[in-house]
């Protein structure tokens, strides 16, 4: 079952049991995937589904953290209410000591000794991270292990 077919039989289930937290968030995440197949004239794949998703997540996270800062709780427990609705979609997060073994094969495997070499090394490590984990602090990782 691709994702895009898991989130409608979610979305169907959430209808059923009359959950509206959980029904508006696959809404949100269908609707993006829509908008991005329209605008591109192409069907997602299950990756380009991730992007997506990890895409959503990050931009609840940014407004949990200025909701918060403005003193408006509420509404930081309705971003926080659709980020675990959508890390249920999203694979396995990785560890650390994972990303750091990625990191390391991706170095290896792009013979990369300097920053210049950056970005080998993350397009090895950004099909194999995607979704998994926050490609901002591994892009911060890989610095410091090339710097």
């Amino acid at each position: 079952m691709t994702l895009i077919e898991r989130l409608k039989s979610e979305q169907i289930a959430a209808m059923k049991a009359k959950n509206k937290p959980r029904l508006g968030a696959i809404r949100l995440v269908l609707a993006a995937i829509k908008q991005r197949e329209v605008d591109e004239k192409i069907t997602l794949s299950d990756d380009d589904v991730l992007v997506v998703l990890t895409k959503m997540v990050k931009q609840r996270r940014d407004s949990v953290a200025q909701y918060e800062a403005a003193g408006r709780q509420d509404l930081a427990d309705v971003e926080h209410a659709e980020i675990s609705v959508l890390a249920e979609f999203m694979p396995q997060p990785l560890s650390e000591d994972e990303i750091s073994a990625l990191m390391d094969e991706a170095i290896a495997a792009t013979g990369a000794v300097n920053m210049q070499d950056m970005g080998k090394v993350m397009g090895v490590l950004k099909p194999q991270i995607q979704g998994r984990a926050d490609m901002g602090i591994v892009s911060k990782l890989v610095k410091i292990k090339l710097g």
